[in-house]
Formats: structure tokens, sequence, C-alpha cells
């Protein structure tokens, strides 16, 4: 099983790393360069995460529809390649924009619909034959390796792509997306060759528990005070830490005047002040408590974004990096943190509460990236002050903040589990990526 569990580690990698180039790179462009509205930007970018329902009808479809016999590769064939199409074509639809914005924006749509759509189909066919392969006892591991993979493989790409478009230019960037499909197309093939067996395969019925619909999982929310609390708290401590994603280099480059190269390199960045906090927490937990932690990690991600503001006050580049930093590393604390305190409140319908916990991580981040985009280009319009746009908002997310440090003080996961587990790093970041996946 351990050369299979590398094998189902880059294939998720190979998904991850095409979502880099777009909002990392691809944002910063259609924001800057293009002219674009951030609104639109982030409504394309988060496609994924609208069509994430999506991902139900697709599990059960791949469970009673085998091809030759196999289940998942080619769901996940056909995911991949949605994947590394929309992302090879994406910088030349998007430069139709400015010269003939209705035709630009079909021709983007269509192409960020299928990157959007490729992602789903890719990601709950893997993380079903991941969870096939693995069986119970293997599954922690296997989620593990797959999701520090993925973390690897978004770092060296986003640094890779730094140097690719050291020299930018509108046909170096497709140089550089190419490359980067290249890379995942050979990721994936390499993960999925002789993975999946033909016969033998267990039914998906005794390892995956269909989620219930969003409508149910609300219902199961509001009927206990503590889970509606928590609820609450989660969403508005994730719209705050997720919603800066499809801002933080258009700001860079608007504000500080950096290059591509220079945004572009954030992600690597901030995800690895992110690995470093995911250790730390390990440590910090047994020691200071969940609760504890997790005000650590929201106190210094408001910190972050307090630099960020201050750093375009004084046009300093350095104090914006700092805050990169900071934001990286309480997105981090705060991340893992709160999923231990989310894991002690599922004691019964563990499914169905994983599932509520996971919406709340779509909703925030879509309503995160769409209403910062949306202020930002409502204050710029206005003002005409591209700092004050980008300041309102990471504002906006910084009050965000305070007001989940102040729900945290309320959510009493004594009343809702009598019992607290502390988590293995392994099993933590399991769950990390089942929240990520829907």
């Amino acid at each position: 099983m351990g050369f299979k569990r590398w094998q189902l580690a880059f294939i998720h990698a190979a998904v991850a790393i095409t979502l880099v180039p777009i909002n990392s790179t691809l944002n910063r462009v259609m924001i800057k360069e293009l002219g674009i509205s951030a609104t639109l930007v982030a409504l394309l970018a988060s496609l994924p995460y609208l069509f994430s329902p999506v991902q139900v009808a697709i599990g059960a479809y791949s469970d009673r529809h085998p091809i030759a016999g196999l289940r998942r590769t080619p769901y996940i064939l056909a995911g991949l390649l949605l994947c590394v199409v929309g992302l090879a074509v994406a910088p030349m639809v998007v430069f139709i924009l400015p010269q003939n914005f209705f035709l630009g924006l079909v021709f983007t749509v269509l192409t960020f619909g299928a990157w959007g759509m490729g992602y789903n189909l890719a990601a709950v066919s893997y993380l079903s034959l991941a969870t096939e392969l693995s069986g119970e006892r293997g599954r922690t591991r296997t989620v593990a390796t797959m999701w520090f993979l993925m973390i690897v493989g978004i770092i060296l790409t986003a640094a890779g792509l730094s140097r690719l478009l050291a020299d930018y230019s509108p046909e170096q960037l497709q140089r550089a997306f190419s490359s980067v499909a290249v890379v995942a197309m050979v990721l994936g093939l390499l993960g999925l060759a002789k993975l999946e067996p033909r016969s033998n395969i267990r039914s998906s019925q005794a390892t995956l528990e269909v989620p219930a619909s969003w409508a149910a999982q609300l219902r199961l929310i509001w009927r206990n005070p503590q889970a509606r609390l928590f609820f609450v708290y989660l969403s508005a401590l994730l719209v705050a830490i997720l919603g800066q994603d499809i801002l933080l280099e258009p700001y860079a480059a608007e504000v500080f005047d950096l290059p591509v190269a220079a945004t572009t390199r954030i992600t690597s960045i901030w995800g690895t002040c992110f690995l470093g906090a995911l250790l730390a927490a390990t440590w910090l937990e047994p020691r200071w408590g969940k609760r504890r932690v997790a005000f650590l990690g929201a106190v210094t991600a408001l910190l972050g974004f307090a630099l960020m503001i201050g750093a375009g006050m004084v046009a300093s580049a350095h104090l914006f990096y700092v805050g990169v930093v900071l934001l990286g590393m309480g997105s981090g604390l705060a991340t893992v943190s709160n999923l231990s305190l989310m894991l002690d409140m599922t004691t019964k319908s563990v499914g169905l509460y994983m599932g509520a916990w996971g919406m709340a991580s779509a909703l925030a981040r879509i309503l995160g990236s769409v209403l910062g985009g949306a202020v930002r280009d409502i204050i710029l319009a206005i003002s005409q002050n591209a700092l004050l746009g980008y300041g309102v908002v990471f504002g906006i997310q910084a009050i965000l903040l305070g007001v989940s440090i102040g729900l945290l003080r309320r959510v009493d996961v004594e009343t809702f589990r009598a019992a607290s587990q502390r988590l293995s790093l392994g099993t933590r970041v399991a769950m990390m990526q089942e929240l990520d996946a829907g």
C-alpha cells in the first residue's frame, strides 16, 4: 500500500497545483494588468466551490457506472484533463476580455467552469479511491501523505512560477501556465498507472457515507444552540481568513508596484508559514489547550491584516511581507485548532456534522472572495484610490476576526461533548483534507 499511497498523493498534488497559477498569478494579471473587475475575478475563482454540491451526484454516478471495470480512474482522468485544459487555455481567453468583453466573458466562464468542474470531478473520485484502497486502518496515513504533498506541491509551483515569470509578458505567462499544466498531467498519469484494480472493488457504500443535502445540514445545526453558535463563529473566521486569497497578489501589485514574479511568490511564503503553524499547533495544543491556540491564531491573523494595511499607508513592501507571514501563521494555527474543536463537537451524526462544517468552509470561500472583490470595486469606483479599496476589505476582515474572537469565548464544547480528544497530527491533517474537498 505504501507505493499506492504515494500514487494517490501524486494525483492529489496534480489537481491542486492547477489551482495555483489561477489563484496566485492570473487573478493579479486580470485585476492589475487587464483592469478587470475584482468581483468578476472572485466569481470565476469561486467556481470550484460553487460546483462542490455536485460531488454527491458524481460520487453516486461513479459507484453505479464503472468503465472497463474501473469505478474511479476514468472519472479522475476526466477531471484531471478538464483541470489541465482549463489551466492551459485560461491565459489566452482572459486576454480577449479587454478587446471584446462579451465574447471574452463567454470563453472565460466556459474555461473556468471546465476547470472548476474538473476539480470537483477529480476530487470526489480520488478521495473515494483513497478510502477504498486504504481501508480503515490506513486511511489517516494515506490522506495525511496526500495533504502534505499537496502543500509542498503548491509551495514549489508558486516558487517555480515566480522564476518563470521573472520577465513577465503575455507570451511568458502562457508558457508558464502550459509548463504547470504539463507537470500536473505527468504527475496525474504517474499516479493513475495501475493504481485501481479492475476486479474485487469493494462497494463504496461500505466505506463512504453519502453526504446529506445542505438544507438537512443546516436544519441539524440550527436545532443545537452550541452547534449554531460554532457554525456562525467558524463562518466568520473563515470568511476573514479565506476572503483575502483573491486580493492579496493584486494588492501587492497595485499598492507596492511589485512585479508578477514577486506577487506569485506570496503563495509559497504563505504555504510555508501555514505548514510551520500546523507543526507548532501540534506541540502547543496539549500545553495551552485548543481554545487558546485558536485565540492565538485569530489574533496573529488579525495582526497580519493590520500590518498589511499599515504597510500600504507607509508604502513598505517589507512590512507587507511581515504581514503575509503573520497571516499564514495565524491561518495555520486557527485552522488546526478549530478543526480540533470541531471534532470535539461531532459525537453523533459525525458524517452529517462534518458535512456541515465543510459547507461552512465552502460558503466562506465563496462569500469571502466575492464580497471582498465587490467591496474593493465599489470603494475604488467611488474614491479612485486603490489603497483605500483594499484597506477597507482588509479592515472588514480584521473586524470579522475580532467578532470571531468574541464568539469563541461563548463556545462551550463541554456542553456539546463531555470528553475532549487529543488528535494526532495525521488525524487532524486527514480531517482537514476532507473539509477542503467539501
